[in-house]
């Protein structure tokens, strides 16, 4: 099997990610903080170094690292959690995924919130200046940005907006699920209040662990409850960090994942990282354009992308395209890739498209197996 689903999971992972989760889980498979034994203390070490590890890649060593089950966890928690602090006025990028859209559509519903788009002309460049005269005709409250977009890959100028957005006292929210290890972000910025990680994509990390970078001073109430091993007498959930949104018992298996992977993108560096991702989605990009019944969307000449592109195929619908290209050994993600939003935009609604994503591991194998699929397809037209 050739995949391209890297931006659903990563795959593979680095060798090391397997082989540590294997021997750590083995030897040392405890509860963390919830015993003074030596399992438990080896399992808070494996934890407690994975926050270091994130805080230096993402350079915010000033910043508390929350863990999480899932990225759509974590937003849910910074969600929630600033609406019920009074957030009313709330602005997003044109190309949300639903862990976001979808919790902001249930409080709008309910008519506490109101949501906006930010400015992104049809060339796919953010637009500053219409972005100001937004803010200045309502004024916002949260600002929430995806950096990079699950449908195209176009990373967007997070820290050029919550700079903007800081300007009229917004709390700000970066969805780094698609970049995070692969795209170099300064989220210790003091204009970025929270940042969201996903352990399974770009981090290359297991499924089952994610969670969020936010300010030790942010006043952000709970939204989930439980124990935590810590303050057990006292009901209310401690105020303590990562105590108060750390609940029940961490996925240390993934965690111990995570901080192999963590270690392993250290080794190589994000920049070199990036540089390969890139290199691969112009070797995508160019088998792609061999076929003249595929259609890229969203590529846009100058602008700045992760490893994902998408497609139209001419006469079938991206549903049906999903079934052609697995008979051919070939894994992409087809409709609407819980993006609907984007799609909206992108003008691919309601059908989607078919998303071809690479990642830094891509083989060269995984393009001959495409290219040979696409020469297939292309004989039955």
């Amino acid at each position: 099997m050739a995949y391209f689903d890297n931006a659903a999971t990563t795959y593979p992972k680095p060798d090391v990610v397997y082989s540590f989760m294997d021997s750590f889980y083995r030897n040392h498979g405890g509860s963390a903080g919830r015993g003074d034994y030596a399992l438990a203390n080896n399992a808070k070490s494996i934890i407690d170094e994975s926050r270091l590890l994130l805080q230096e890649l993402l350079h915010c060593p000033a910043k508390q690292v929350i863990f999480t089950p899932t990225a759509t966890i974590a937003l849910n928690i910074i969600i929630q959690g600033v609406i019920a602090s009074g957030a009313k006025s709330i602005f997003i990028s044109p190309f949300e995924h639903n862990a976001v859209t979808r919790v902001l559509h249930h409080f709008e519903q309910l008519g506490q919130i109101t949501v906006s788009e930010l400015a992104v002309s049809q060339s796919l460049e953010y637009d500053l200046t219409r972005m100001r005269y937004q803010f200045d005709a309502n004024r916002p409250d949260f600002v929430i940005v995806s950096h990079a977009s699950n449908v195209i890959g176009l990373v967007a100028p997070a820290e050029d907006i919550f700079a903007l957005a800081k300007e009229y006292g917004a709390i700000t929210l970066v969805d780094m699920a698609q970049t995070a290890g692969l795209v170099d972000m300064d989220a210790g910025l003091e204009t970025v209040d929270y940042a969201v990680f996903a352990g399974h994509k770009t981090l290359l990390g297991p499924t089952g662990i994610s969670g969020y970078l936010m300010k030790p001073t942010a006043k952000l109430p709970p939204i989930l409850f439980g124990g935590t091993g810590y303050d057990s007498a006292n009901q209310d959930m401690p105020d303590s960090l990562p105590e108060k949104y750390e609940m029940g018992t961490l996925n240390i298996a993934g965690v111990a994942g995570l901080n192999a992977a963590l270690n392993w993108i250290k080794d190589q560096t994000v920049e070199e990282l990036y540089c390969k991702e890139s290199q691969n989605r112009q070797t995508l990009l160019a088998i792609l354009k061999n076929y003249e019944y595929l259609k890229v969307i969203g590529n846009v000449e100058g602008r700045k992308y992760v490893g994902i592109v998408s497609c139209l195929l001419e006469g079938i619908s991206s549903d049906s395209a999903g079934i052609v290209f697995a008979e051919r050994g070939i894994a992409v993600r087809t409709g609407l890739q819980c993006a609907p939003l984007a799609h909206r935009f992108l003008r691919t609604y309601p059908t989607g498209t078919i998303r071809f994503s690479v990642s830094a591991l891509t083989s060269d194998l995984d393009f001959k197996e495409l290219d040979n699929a696409l020469r297939d397809i292309e004989a039955c037209y």
